[in-house]
């Protein structure tokens, strides 16, 4: 089955609150049995190229999806669809050497 990186995008002003915190823990609950690796939340950040002038880095998970539309479904109960962020989806591949 293929991993699938979920890269968060949340609002500038994006402020967790023990609110947001257990919507977290219930987006994690949710998509448990197919975690690969958590991630990690970011709090030092930059950018290359276009990112999207409203949002900023926020952190990743690594989850195994059948398919993209799997993933993007998952992805889509995202805690920050209802704050005005997003998530980027993408399957990573293994190098060819």
């Amino acid at each position: 089955m293929p991993t699938y990186l979920l890269s968060y995008r949340m609002p500038a002003g994006y402020v967790s609150t023990p609110e947001t915190r257990a919507s977290w823990t219930e987006f994690f609950g949710t998509v448990s049995t197919q975690l690969e690796d958590i991630g990690a939340p970011i709090f030092t950040r930059d950018a290359v190229g276009e990112t999207g002038p409203q949002t900023v880095l926020g952190g990743y998970t690594m989850i195994d999806a059948a398919s993209l539309e799997q993933a993007a479904a998952l992805a889509g109960r995202c805690p920050l669809m209802r704050h005005g962020g997003g998530v980027e989806v993408g399957e990573l591949t293994p190098p060819t050497g």
